[in-house]
């Protein structure tokens, strides 16, 4: 079965090229900059069993379609990560103005035998040449060639950081709680509940290019795998804390007691006591009478401002090597770590910042949240994708009110799967400025969301565990 840890680990096609599946690579930068990991090693879980996978080999039944189609090859035998092939799709690139909708190129198989997805979710492997090149990446279940269908947006290209990125095999989870649409006979309600689960006879991957030229994307495989709700039936929730304000302590800290909350607040060691954040003794608190998780988030409190891709390779490894060794000594054991910044691609010296960070923590988050929750286990658990922002200052999802309403992400999870990581940095009496600050009143707003709904909390240790 193939590993989760592999995503990304350099992995060589029998009778191919070399292809890597999206995570830790082979890390080099001189001897003299390695520390040696500190703490346990880290356990990286396995991909979840799939019921039916298909994995695009020989007769694969799949077809090309649409009208931006320059080029594809059904039996690929350069790239791929299972057996001896993958698929390949390459766009015809047509230029479109800004915003303009562009013809898709994709591959379909219509008229199959009948699946259910009732307490399913689906599992995508696949590989973008140049993101760059990137629109958007869509994925459709349904009947009657797709007159009646559901869309997921699979991944969305940003002009900053990027879940997907380019020349690297990566692996998402696309749970009913992350529907982007619906189409002919086929609906959703308030709460974004799909109106019918079985008998999907038809399925589409669909590339829209950027207009910028042609763009390859290889899909390896496509899964049904268990959902979210089939071990957690009421959803999952992990509530996170970004650089260890001393107001998630004073105002968040008691709400999540009173709720019966574990949350799991993300360290920058040599801030602590200082300037507003926690003390130790405070960090100590929280895990040892209230069940937190204390994790890591940087050492130093400059390295996080320039963000690890700010930041030469040597720099990251001295960081987050310090951050564990301070973690240890402290008698903080958490694996978990959140990238400064979010930023988990690539060092001043184009290293890959997530190879380095696994080195001494097993999951990595990030503050990419797009159309997807996470699955558990997650499929790439160093690009862990989170909601952040949660202020009322914010439109969108991580608006209060919109969390909590009809058909934001909390009924999502709840009531349609995925894991849902909350990623808060300070919590204000006074009214929020930033979208760094949330509200205790809409911050208690949200807790009761969450017990009104039976939702499960857990740290993000926790999950893995």
């Amino acid at each position: 079965m193939l590993k989760a840890s592999a995503v990304g680990a350099g992995v060589v096609a029998a009778g191919g090229g070399a292809a890597a599946l999206a995570g830790p690579r082979i890390f080099g930068h001189g001897a003299s900059a390695h520390f040696a990991p500190v703490g346990p090693p880290s356990v990286v879980p396995e991909l979840t069993k799939a019921s039916w996978s298909q994995n695009f080999q020989k007769g694969h039944g799949w077809t090309p379609t649409g009208g931006n189609v320059q080029k594809a090859v059904l039996n690929d035998t350069t790239e791929f990560v299972r057996g001896t092939q993958s698929v390949s799709l390459t766009t015809a690139g047509k230029a479109t103005e800004e915003g303009a909708n562009a013809d898709q190129a994709g591959l379909e198989r219509l008229g199959g035998p009948p699946v259910n997805l009732k307490g399913k979710a689906l599992r995508l492997i696949f590989k973008v040449s140049d993101v760059n090149r990137l629109r958007w990446i869509n994925f459709y279940v349904g009947t009657k060639s797709l007159a009646n269908a559901y869309r997921w947006r699979v991944h969305t290209h940003q002009k900053g950081q990027n879940w997907v990125q380019s020349g690297e095999w990566v692996v998402v989870t696309l749970q009913w709680g992350d529907l982007n649409a619906a189409a002919g006979a086929f609906t959703m309600n308030a709460a974004r509940v799909p109106s019918v689960r079985a008998g999907f006879t038809d399925m589409r991957f669909s590339v829209i290019d950027a207009g910028q030229g042609p763009c390859t994307v290889r899909l390896q495989a496509v899964e049904i795998v268990p959902d979210t709700n089939s071990t957690h039936p009421n959803g999952l929730v992990s509530i996170t804390f970004d650089d260890s304000w001393q107001d998630v302590f004073t105002n968040g800290r008691p709400l999540m007691d009173k709720y019966g909350f574990r949350g799991t607040t993300y360290t920058i060691a040599d801030q602590i006591g200082t300037g507003g954040k926690f003390t130790t003794a405070q960090l100590r608190a929280v895990q040892d009478k209230s069940g937190w998780e204390v994790a890591g988030h940087s050492y130093q409190g400059a390295v996080h401002a320039a963000r690890y891709s700010g930041v030469t390779a040597e720099a990251v490894d001295k960081d987050a090597g310090a951050l564990r060794r301070w973690m240890t000594e402290n008698s903080f054991e958490s694996e978990s770590f959140a990238y400064p910044g979010g930023q988990f691609d690539r060092t001043t010296d184009g290293h890959s910042v997530e190879s380095i960070v696994q080195r001494y923590f097993s999951t990595g988050r990030s503050i990419i949240a797009e159309d997807n929750r996470e699955n558990t286990p997650p499929p790439m658990p160093m690009r862990l994708r989170s909601l952040t922002g949660i202020s009322s200052t914010q439109k969108g999802l991580s608006n209060p009110a919109t969390l909590v309403g009809r058909g934001g992400l909390l009924d999502r999870a709840h009531g349609a799967g995925g894991w849902l990581i909350l990623c808060f940095h300070r919590v204000v009496t006074t009214t929020p400025a930033n979208s760094s600050e949330c509200s205790r009143d809409d911050f208690e707003k949200i807790m009761k969301a969450i017990r009104s709904r039976g939702m499960e909390v857990k740290t993000v240790g926790e999950v893995m565990g």
